[in-house]
């Protein structure tokens, strides 16, 4: 099973393509499905981990017409893409749209899964509960 960690800064090239860290590539060398995910950003997942992605999908679509309705959105998103041997990974202008991804990209290591972040987004909706951390700290000293 792979793991991913670390946080590395890339922009998207004229195509549309982000190159992929090299200490990522390894997982995809069958290639990857790209999401939409929580918070706009897109997460990239390794065959064996989107196919337990799709199954929780499924499973959840017979809990009603919101989770239906939420898994054909997931599906009808996802895209499934290959690393070039220069690491570069195509991002679907759709998901672009989605994750509005212009310019700058963080690429983000996420323990199960692979992110794509806008940095604007990423700073308004995580790096304000790097706060978390630190609070936590000075409420136990």
């Amino acid at each position: 099973m792979a793991r991913f960690f670390g946080r590395y800064e890339h922009s998207l090239d004229p195509k549309g393509r982000v190159i992929l860290p090299a200490k990522f590539r390894a997982a995809f060398d069958e290639g990857g499905f790209l999401t939409q995910f929580h918070d706009r950003c897109l997460a990239l997942w390794t065959p064996d981990e989107f196919e337990t992605q799709m199954r929780g999908m499924q499973e959840a679509q017979e809990q009603g017409r919101e989770q239906r309705n939420l898994a054909r959105l997931w599906s009808s998103g996802s895209a499934d893409v290959e690393v070039d041997r220069q690491g570069r990974m195509p991002i679907p202008q759709r998901l672009r749209e989605f994750a509005r991804l212009d310019g700058d990209v963080l690429v983000i290591g996420a323990i199960d899964r692979v992110e794509l972040w806008s940095p604007a987004l990423w700073e308004a909706k995580v790096e304000a509960s790097e706060g978390l951390l630190t609070d936590e700290d000075e409420r136990a000293s």
